[in-house]
């Protein structure tokens, strides 16, 4: 009696596409884009002081980011390439971290690296960022993370252009854009 059928290596084959779309699903969070308000109801008062993990809770980031941002943010989720109100934005200014507001990148240091989320090729000087060894979907990366709250936005991967080399894969979701003012 055959307790494993003669098919059974052609199954398994079939089955790893199958199981590594889903990882990739998995890993790139909820199917919708990111909102441009930070909050769901817009009313975040410009005053208040950067927060830190020690004063948020899980259900106060919860009521004060978007679902996505909050997925990516304080889950370590990706959104979907191309989705991020970011990727493809040209607008002058500072990118800082949608949970504590610490300014982390400058639009000048922003390059189209064809990737589907936004790019740098240097943090601002003064880093606020963080970066841990991700060893997560069977690969090695650099996790980046933001200093001031530990919100998860990105990698970090040595393939970006002079002067720096290095490519800040960051997700649209963990981040906010102050534009500069406008020159006269």
């Amino acid at each position: 009696m055959h307790l494993l059928p003669n098919h059974l290596p052609v199954l398994i084959y079939a089955a790893i596409p199958w199981l590594l779309a889903c990882c990739l699903i998995a890993c790139h969070g909820p199917e919708s884009t990111p909102e441009s308000d930070p909050t769901p109801n817009g009313d975040q008062d410009e005053t208040s002081t950067p927060s830190t993990p020690a004063t948020r809770t899980d259900l106060e980031w919860k009521e004060i980011l978007s679902p996505l941002q909050y997925e990516v943010a304080r889950g370590a989720g990706t959104e979907r390439a191309f989705t991020g109100i970011y990727w493809d934005t040209k607008t002058a200014g500072t990118y800082q971290c949608v949970c504590c507001k610490a300014p982390l990148f400058r639009s000048n240091s922003k390059f189209d690296s064809g990737c589907g989320w936004p790019s740098f090729f240097e943090p601002l000087e003064g880093s606020r960022l963080v970066e841990i060894t991700d060893e997560t979907l069977g690969m090695r990366r650099i996790e980046v993370r933001c200093k001031g709250c530990d919100a998860h936005l990105g990698h970090v991967f040595p393939d970006g252009p002079e002067p720096t080399g290095l490519r800040y894969c960051i997700n649209s979701a963990s981040l906010s854009l102050v534009e500069d003012a406008p020159s006269d």
